[in-house]
């Protein structure tokens, strides 16, 4: 069995969900995963809140198990928080570089996020590159909007309009697994 990390925030952890072991993305993944017959376990480093360089200051305690893929999902907090893009970037490069030099063969993914539309000027254009510049100079599999398809859909959402509700989930996940699974195979 082999395993997949997932490291991200609160859309890693499954914010608001009335059963995260079940209904959040990684949770999710484990199911389809599951039905295909991969020898893959997911597992939930996920946590509410999270910005780039608090990921970086927990990721030892995940990395305290063998894994085989690792899926970053990081970064939207940050520029909630006013975090500049640039230092975002140096953060996620520095998890990355954690997780390669311990793990030389593992598969890793990028989770790409574009922000919410009240965040103003060109930073916006300055966040979401990040995302792809890391993914190709570290030669990671790479989904560019994380969110396509639930952002900004009501009946997708929570009340709050930032995390998506079960049906949301399962969205994503249709989304992201095709990509995904390129990564087991």
């Amino acid at each position: 069995m082999q395993n997949i990390l997932f490291f991200g925030d609160s859309l890693t952890a499954g914010y608001g969900l009335p059963n995260h072991k079940t209904e959040s993305f990684p949770a999710l993944i484990q199911q389809k995963i599951d039905a295909e017959g991969l020898p893959y376990h997911c597992i939930n480093g996920g946590l509410s809140g999270d910005t780039s360089s608090g990921g970086l200051r927990r990721l030892d305690y995940w990395m305290n198990r063998p894994l085989h893929i690792f899926v970053l999902e990081l970064g939207v907090n940050d520029i909630i928080r006013g975090i500049p893009p640039q230092a975002t970037a140096k953060n996620l490069q520095e998890i990355i570089d954690k997780v390669k030099l311990k793990y030389p063969g593992i598969k890793l993914v990028m989770m790409g996020m574009e922000i919410p539309m009240f965040i103003p000027g060109s930073l916006g254009m300055d966040f979401k590159a990040i995302f792809r510049k890391l993914a190709d100079v570290n030669q990671m599999v790479f989904v560019p909007f994380y969110l396509d398809g639930v952002a900004g859909k009501a009946h997708l959402n929570l009340p709050d309009m930032l995390h998506p509700n079960p049906a949301g989930y399962k969205v994503m996940a249709d989304k992201v697994w095709p990509v995904l699974r390129r990564s087991l195979i």
